[in-house]
C-alpha cells in the first residue's frame, strides 16, 4: 500500500507538471495581447510595452514558464526598480484588472464552492445510492419502474433547467425561500442554509439520478454473486446481506463517480453559480472570461485540473479500503 501511494504521489507531481505546462502555453498561444488587457481602450503603446515589461512578457516563452512555477513554490517579483510589486506563495500570477493575486481571489471564493460542492455530493450520494437500494430489491416491481422512470427524466434535464425551475417556483411563485443570496455559516447559520438549499437540491436531482441507476445496476449484480449466497445461508439477517457485503462490494464504481464528480465542481460549478448568484470559483472563471482576466483564467484551470488529478489518487486508494477483493499493486 506504502508503495502504491509514494508511485501515485510522483505520478501526480508528475502530471501536475506536465498541467502547468499546457495550461500555460494555451492561454499564451491565444491571440490576445495579455499587456494590452491590463489598461484601457485609450492605452498607449508606452504604457502597452511597460506593462509587457512589467509582466514579464518581453522574456521568452521558456523563461516565461520558469517564473510562473518559480512563483508557486517561491513567490514571484514583477517589475523592476521602483515599480516592483511582490506576489507572495503560492503565486499563480497577478489580475491587473482586479488589482488582487490570484491566489487571493480563488481563496476568497474556494469556501462558497466548497460549501456548494460537499453539500450538494452528500445529498445526491445519499439520495441515489438509497433510491438505487430500494429499486435493486424491488426488481421488477412498480417501485423500481417509477424509479428508474424518474432518474431517467431527472437525468435528462440540464443543470440551468432545473435551477431555473427550482428559483421560478421555490422563490417566485410560493415564496418558501427568499433571494438573501450567499450568507457565512459564522455569521447566519440559518441565513446560510437557506442560501444553499436550493442550489443542493439541483446538484442532488441533477447528479442522484445517476447514482440511482449506477446502484441499481451494481446491486444486482452483487446479489447474485455466491458470496452472497453464502451469507444468507450462514443465517444473516437481510440487512446485513444487503448493507455489508451486497452494497460495500459495489460501491467501488461509485465512488469513482463520485470523486470525480466533486473534484470537478470544486473546481467551479459554474452553471449553479451563475443562477443563484453565488460567490464561488465558477462565477470568478466566467466574470474572468468576460473581462479577458488571462491570469485568473490560467489560475482557474490550473486549479480545476488539479483537484481531478488528485480525486484520482484519493479514488484509487478507497479501493481497497472499501473492496477487500482489491489489491494495490
Amino acid at each position: 500500500m506504502a508503495t502504491y501511494i509514494v508511485r501515485r504521489l510522483v505520478a501526480m507531481v508528475l502530471m501536475l507538471i506536465a498541467l502547468s505546462m499546457i495550461v500555460f502555453l494555451i492561454f499564451n498561444a491565444l491571440p490576445a495581447d495579455p499587456a494590452r488587457l491590463t489598461c484601457g481602450k485609450s492605452c498607449s503603446p508606452q504604457i502597452v510595452e511597460a506593462n509587457r515589461h512589467r509582466l514579464g512578457l518581453d522574456k521568452p516563452l521558456v523563461n516565461q514558464y520558469a517564473d510562473f512555477a518559480t512563483g508557486i513554490f517561491a513567490g514571484r517579483t514583477y517589475g523592476t526598480g521602483t515599480a516592483t510589486f511582490e506576489c507572495h506563495v503560492p503565486c499563480l500570477g497577478y489580475s491587473f484588472r482586479k488589482g488582487e493575486q490570484v491566489t487571493d481571489l480563488l481563496w476568497t471564493r474556494f469556501p462558497v464552492t466548497a460549501e456548494l460542492a460537499l453539500g450538494g455530493c452528500v445529498l445526491w450520494v445519499l439520495t441515489g445510492v438509497s433510491i438505487g437500494v430500494i429499486a435493486a430489491l424491488k426488481r421488477g416491481r412498480w417501485q423500481d419502474r417509477a424509479i428508474m422512470s424518474v432518474s431517467m427524466v431527472g437525468y435528462s434535464f440540464p443543470a440551468f433547467f432545473i435551477a431555473l425551475l427550482l428559483v421560478f417556483f421555490v422563490q417566485i411563485q410560493w415564496g418558501l425561500i427568499g433571494f438573501g443570496g450567499y450568507v457565512s455559516v459564522t455569521e447566519d447559520p440559518v441565513g446560510w442554509l437557506s442560501g444553499f438549499a436550493l442550489p443542493w437540491i439541483a446538484l442532488a436531482m441533477l447528479y442522484a439520478a445517476l447514482y440511482a441507476r449506477l446502484t441499481r445496476n451494481q446491486m444486482l449484480e452483487t446479489m447474485g454473486e455466491d458470496y452472497i449466497r453464502t451469507a444468507r445461508a450462514k443465517g444473516l439477517p437481510e440487512r446485513t446481506v444487503i448493507g455489508k457485503h451486497a452494497l460495500r462490494a459495489g460501491l467501488t464504481p461509485i465512488v469513482t463517480v463520485a470523486g470525480l464528480d466533486l473534484a470537478a465542481l470544486l473546481g467551479g460549478s459554474i452553471i449553479i453559480e451563475q443562477v443563484f448568484a453565488l460567490p464561488g470559483i465558477g462565477r470568478l472563471a466566467v466574470d474572468s472570461v468576460t473581462d479577458a482576466d488571462l491570469p485568473v483564467i490560467t489560475g482557474t484551470v490550473l486549479i480545476a485540473g488539479a483537484f481531478v488529478i488528485f480525486a484520482n489518487l484519493v479514488v484509487d486508494v478507497l479501493y481497497a479500503v472499501i473492496d477487500p477483493r482489491v489489491r494495490l499493486t
